[in-house]
């Protein structure tokens, strides 16, 4: 009960606070190192898998086979990530995050043999791996970002938003190359479809996954409080390391945001995947991009998205230092993202000329702005309120992201954009206004333990 006060009063009250001397640069370097090598990691396994995702279902199109593959790596990764978190806390975080790894290589060598043999078990083992790696991510970072403050004694706030920044900031910079990628692709649509053509891109993708891999072992191992001889001996332990947060009313206040975090990167179309003659992309790309900038320039608009969340989850984890900057921060993207959504809803019209063509571009650099503020401060706030359970945390926030993407994939082929609309403008309301209360929860509780003299 008191290690949960005082995460409570250290998140309320770590903003503006003034760092004390830095005591060892060696520790210093070590975990910032430890950042810069997770996020590079991370930058080539994401550049090669992205590319080879969007891709799926124009090179993969015997039975629809590659729109399966996805659809099953997504059900698998949602379904393993509810449980992945007694693993990676068996594991450890590191071990988990080189494990984590193996998914993505086969995934891609399974692309140079495409069959329903080797790419349905492919797709299920990386969902496993993937719920895996982002769980033992956040771990670890927060790890390296607490270790980094107590070394150098420094407030937590500052430091775990500092790390997350940079990550995000790296990860982001991954869908600026995959979709160059997929706009080069989109432009010479003939010139990469023979067979040659194909294994050598996907051999350079595994390439770049072999170096993420090798940047993952080298990561430090880090002292984590886990008893390996005893932990989740039964499947009740288990079960109970899974539900630990859902007890939580911290965690269910940050549940809508987290869930409306997926549907705003489902929305926008990160991700496009088209299908033999017609087209399922996301509704941003669908609705907004293409019939204003053509097929083509749907990869310019998502790299303008690209750079626009890289530069904002950069600047958002520098001045992350606590819930009341997250609380600012948060409350900025969550205006641009409300701007934009009753812009769509109730004036924006396509229109031709320069004005018109820039205007789904504006829109995808606001958006990339709002994904930026949302995966630097729900990662940063996870690792600040539930340090003691940050393995079940994470898996929570990976359970509800990809449960509200599956749920915007679907819904985007049978409802209108403007039914879209309303559902991402009433979730943004509803996400917003838990988020505001999980403040005002914290600070009470934190102005409760200061009046009992804790």
């Amino acid at each position: 009960m008191g290690s949960r006060r005082d995460d409570e009063e250290k998140a309320a009250t770590a903003v503006d606070a003034v760092p004390l001397p830095a005591a060892s640069p060696i520790k210093t370097r070590r975990h910032a190192g430890d950042v810069h090598l997770l996020s590079a990691a991370f930058f080539f396994l994401f550049s090669a898998y992205l590319p080879t995702q969007n891709l799926q279902s124009t090179l993969n199109t015997d039975g629809d086979m590659g729109a399966v593959s996805m659809g099953i790596l997504y059900v698998s990764f949602t379904l393993f990530a509810v449980a992945a978190s007694p693993v990676v806390r068996w594991l450890g975080a590191r071990l988990a995050l080189v494990v984590g790894t193996s998914g993505y290589a086969l995934f891609i060598l399974a692309n140079l043999l495409p069959t329903w043999y080797t790419m349905v078990p492919a797709s299920v083992y990386l969902g496993f791996t993937a719920a895996i790696i982002w769980i033992g991510k956040g771990t670890y970072l927060t790890s390296a970002a607490l270790s980094h403050a107590r070394d150098n004694n420094l407030p937590d706030g500052p430091a775990v938003g500092r790390f997350n920044g940079e990550f995000w900031g790296v990860f982001a910079s991954t869908q600026v190359i995959g979709n160059l990628i997929s706009f080069a692709v989109l432009q010479n649509r003939k010139g990469g479809g023979t067979v040659t053509g194909k294994n050598l891109l996907f051999l350079v993708f595994l390439g770049c996954t072999v170096i993420g891999i090798v940047l993952m072992c080298l990561l430090s191992k880090r002292d984590e409080k886990q008893d390996h001889s005893s932990a989740h001996s039964s499947f009740g332990d288990m079960l109970k390391c899974i539900v630990a947060p859902l007890k939580d009313r911290r965690m269910l206040l940050l549940i809508p945001l987290m869930a409306y975090s997926g549907l705003q990167q489902a929305f926008v179309g990160k991700y496009a995947i088209k299908i033999v003659h017609h087209t399922r992309w996301a509704v941003f790309t669908k609705s907004i991009v293409t019939p204003v900038l053509g097929l083509s320039g749907v990869g310019g608009a998502m790299a303008v998205y690209g750079v626009a969340d890289v530069v904002c989850s950069l600047f958002a984890g520098r001045f992350t230092s606590g819930l009341q900057s997250a609380t600012f921060i948060v409350s900025v993207g969550a205006i641009l993202q409300a701007v934009v959504l009753f812009w769509l809803l109730l004036f924006y019209r396509p229109m031709g000329g320069l004005v018109g063509a820039a205007a789904p571009l504006l829109i995808g650099a606001l958006w990339g702005v709002g994904n930026g503020v949302l995966n630097t401060q729900l990662s940063a706030l996870l690792g600040l309120l539930f340090e003691d359970v940050k393995e079940a945390a994470f898996a929570q926030f990976r359970v509800w992201q990809s449960g509200a993407m599956a749920v915007i994939f679907f819904l985007s082929q049978v409802i209108t954009l403007q039914a879209m609309l309303i559902l991402m403008s009433t979730s943004l309301v509803v996400s917003f206004g838990s988020f505001l209360t999980l403040t005002l929860v914290v600070d009470k509780s934190s102005s409760t333990i200061r009046l009992s003299g804790y």
